[in-house]
């Protein structure tokens, strides 16, 4: 049968062209996906700024939890969102261990868009000075060779004394003398890192800090874990891209196999002619089978090689692109090994054989004679099966809407959202050909009204349900996932917008940044906040920094604020903010009720760089989506983050946003929307990873039609015969291809719409999605516009040949 399958897939170049595209699109697709995976489970990123020395020792990078099931014990890790510090005395400790020949300590904290350090660390990478000399006081920086500034300028409030001859590729660097950095650094008695020279054992030392809970353990680091060390956002990205990777690779591959099952069910179903003269000529149902299954292996064999291929640069695009969103440090290299291929390859390959053998199941199964009678004229019943499977999805369906709708976290109802709007979809392509039929029912009159042109597709419609069906599916997929992936982050956003808006009372909201002077705690009577409350007419100032913390290993959004009514609102609900503090917590009502707190209760969490806290519960409150889930007092999150400067919330009744301005040259005045942007998560990168679902689903819709439009030229040429001019042949297929979109559209439609209510109903309290209607519009005339084009392109090919019936 082999040989066979290579014959006949050598003749059936349509079809076999319809199928290998949409094997090759999806190996591609998979492929891609696995890449990140693999490149959060195993990348590294090499350091720079340790590169010199060949030991780093710096605080425990994870929260870590010992989780006994059974016989077995198991510890789990989870990473920190800001550097774990460690005590500066352990230096000398590290001094006295056996081997070590010079121990360097380094303090890492945000100067400007720079880093700054004590020059004491410069032999970490190392720098040297080119032009001029070390800082000494107070006041003096030296600068890198790439800043573009010369010894004698001036950086904010520091004068230049000294040019490094080098530069690191992924960081701006600023050395300061060493008391200045410690003091800038704002940690007294911590340091960020303690680089070792030469490369010994110092477990002992380390062993005697492990038990020490007032600070992150110290941990040694070689090779490239120095390089995690130092690039904090690569274990953040890492995170990202294993979640990422394994849900958009589940998503791609379930919409995959739902593509190229359709694919093959048109590809069959236009076949039914072929299958049913070889049934007749005795044929058994199991050659039949073999042929077709080994035509689907050959087929996803080749197509799956060149797509695994196409997926390695599509996995380099990816990765580009989040490097350019700021998701994923430039030194994160990709993970290339031959598994995601190979893992692509073999998927695409099953999927095809799976759906070769299922579309021709009922073709194989009935009499000869029956299948000749089929083959001629479409069968009005759908199979019974198809129809249970279909009832079974669509019940599926709406039990993951009624789980989505109970789900009130983000992590948890992503996936859960993606998994309803595929389940519904899969239910529609199943059930296709009996709502083709309903549909074309009750659009038969409409369509009549139209003149013959009308009339004549609309018997098209009705005649080839299974036809229409198959065109159908692929366009619901697409509506269906457009809209989902869409207005997911449109329904969060909106509420938390909203949220924001409603609680935030201040007049004017201010970055704690000053730019292009240093900041950091140094300044405590001359910090941003301190300048905007010296300010004539100002009423009320609330600094506010964000960040995140762990209660046990799950990750809450964090903000640190001192509560002020004149300046924020969280919504409180039972508790009080009155005499908050650093040893208080104010809790959303969603964390409240996932932790199993209430007011009173202590809660023990684990700050965004290591240091553990256990404050009393004194308030919950409403607005968890615009504030954050945890609120802390201010003073207690700023000294435990790498970047306190924050936000400002200022109450100033009196003056204008020009005057506040004016008055507080070096700071950025922000009005509510530009608040709202700049706190809002990046939705860019899930964007551009879902986008690539979206542009999947838009060539199956291409792919479908072509096939259905190309397979149609018999029917055409016949329609030309009896004297109908091209005009009308195309007005024709337009009007069926519209039918099918106006179906499309609105069973696509109606799937988002329940998946994204049961989402907003879990996620904000309201059953009511934000569904923006200019972009809605513009998702139902893409479709509709590529659905034409996919149609007219390939009639107008069929009709520019010689009219002729085969």
């Amino acid at each position: 049968m082999t040989g066979f399958a290579v014959r006949s897939l050598r003749h059936r170049k349509a079809g076999v062209a319809g199928a290998f595209v949409a094997l090759l699109c999806a190996a591609a697709l998979v492929c891609a996906c696995l890449m990140l995976l693999d490149t959060g489970l195993r990348g590294t990123v090499a350091p720079q700024r340790y590169a010199g020395a060949p030991l780093v020792v710096a605080g425990d990078r994870f929260v870590r939890q010992t989780v006994t099931s059974g016989d077995k014990v198991k510890t789990k890790a989870k990473p920190l969102a800001e550097r774990a510090w460690i005590p500066a005395g352990l230096a000398d400790e590290l001094r006295a261990a056996p081997g070590v020949s010079r121990v360097v300590p380094e303090v890492t904290f945000p100067f400007g868009a720079a880093l700054g350090h004590g020059w004491e660390s410069a032999a970490l990478t190392p720098f040297t000075i080119a032009s001029g000399r070390e800082p000494r006081r107070a006041g003096e920086v030296v600068v890198d060779a790439r800043a573009g500034l010369a010894v004698g300028a001036r950086l904010g409030r520091h004068q230049i004394v000294g040019v490094t001859a080098q530069a690191l590729p992924g960081q701006d660097t600023v050395f300061l003398s060493t008391a200045e950095a410690r003091r800038l650094a704002g940690r007294a008695g911590l340091v960020s890192a303690i680089g070792v020279f030469p490369r010994v054992d110092v477990s002992a030392v380390l062993a005697a800090h492990a038990g020490d809970r007032r600070n992150a353990a110290p941990v040694a680091y070689t090779g490239d874990e120095r390089g995690a060390v130092e690039f904090l956002d690569a274990e953040k990205a890492r995170t990202r891209l294993v979640s990422l990777g394994g849900a958009l690779g589940g998503t791609s591959l379930l919409v995959a196999i739902l593509v190229v099952a359709g694919t093959f069910a048109l590809s069959v179903q236009q076949r039914q002619q072929e299958i049913a003269l070889l049934r007749a000529v005795a044929a058994t149902p199991r050659q039949v089978r073999r042929l077709l299954g080994g035509e689907a292996v050959l087929l996803g064999l080749a197509a799956g090689t060149l797509g695994s291929a196409a997926g390695m640069g599509l996995g380099f695009w990816l990765r580009s692109r989040f490097v350019a969103l700021g998701a994923m440090p430039e030194n994160l290299e990709l993970v290339v090994s031959p598994f995601p291929a190979l893992a692509a390859l073999v998927a695409t390959v099953a999927a095809a054989w799976v759906a070769a053998l299922v579309s021709a199941r009922r073709g194989t199964r009935i009499r000869p004679g029956e299948a000749l009678g089929e083959a001629a004229l479409e069968s009005g019943r759908p199979a019974t099966g198809r129809i249970v499977a279909g009832a079974v999805l669509a019940a599926g369906g709406a039990a993951l809407a009624l789980v989505l709708s109970g789900l009130e976290t983000e992590a948890a109802a992503s996936p859960v959202t993606m998994l309803t709007a595929l389940v519904w979809a899969a239910a529609v392509a199943l059930l296709g050909p009996v709502l083709a039929r309903a549909a074309v029912a009750a659009l038969g009159t409409p369509l009549g009204a139209l003149g013959a042109a009308g009339h004549l597709a609309a018997r098209n419609l009705r005649s080839r349900a299974g036809r229409t069906a198959s065109v159908m599916a692929p366009l619901t997929l697409m509506v269906a996932m457009t809209c989902t992936i869409l207005f997911v982050p449109v329904t969060l956003g909106q509420a938390a917008g909203e949220q924001a808006d409603a609680g935030i009372r201040a007049g004017f909201v201010l970055s704690g940044r000053e730019r292009p002077a240093a900041t950091g705690p140094e300044l405590r009577e001359g910090t941003p906040a301190a300048r905007v409350r010296r300010v004539a007419g100002v009423e009320a100032v609330t600094e506010v920094v964000r960040t995140s913390v762990r209660a046990g290993l799950d990750r809450y959004g964090a903000q640190g604020l001192t509560p002020d009514a004149r300046t924020v609102d969280l919504g409180v609900v039972a508790g009080s903010l009155d005499g908050f503090g650093p040893g208080s917590v104010a809790l959303s009502r969603t964390a409240a009720s996932r932790l199993g707190v209430g007011v009173g209760d202590r809660l023990e969490l684990t700050l965004g760089d290591g240091t553990p806290v256990a404050p009393r519960v004194a308030a919950l409150y409403s607005r968890g989506l615009g504030f954050g889930d945890v609120t802390l007092d201010h003073a207690l999150v700023a000294a435990h983050v790498d970047d306190p400067s924050g936000t400002l919330l200022v109450s100033a009744p009196a003056l204008t946003r020009d005057r506040l301005a004016a008055a507080l040259p070096g700071l950025r005045v922000l009005d509510r929307a530009e608040a709202a942007e700049v706190s809002a998560p990046d939705a860019g990168v899930n964007y551009v990873a879902m986008g690539l679902v979206i542009a999947f689903t838009a060539i199956a819709v291409v792919n479908t039609l072509a096939m259905s439009t190309s397979d149609r030229a018999g029917e055409l040429a016949l329609l030309r015969l009896v004297g109908t001019t091209r005009r009308q042949v195309l007005r024709v297929l337009r009007l069926e291809t519209l039918a099918a979109v106006l179906v499309s559209v609105g069973a696509g439609t109606l799937i988002a719409l329940v998946t994204l209510t049961a989402f907003a109903a879990g996620m904000t309290g309201s059953a009511a999605p934000s569904v923006p209607v200019p972009g809605y519009l513009a998702v139902a005339g893409a479709a509709a516009a590529l659905a034409l084009a996919a149609t007219a392109l390939p009639a107008r090919l069929v009709l520019g040949r010689r009219p002729a019936v085969h």
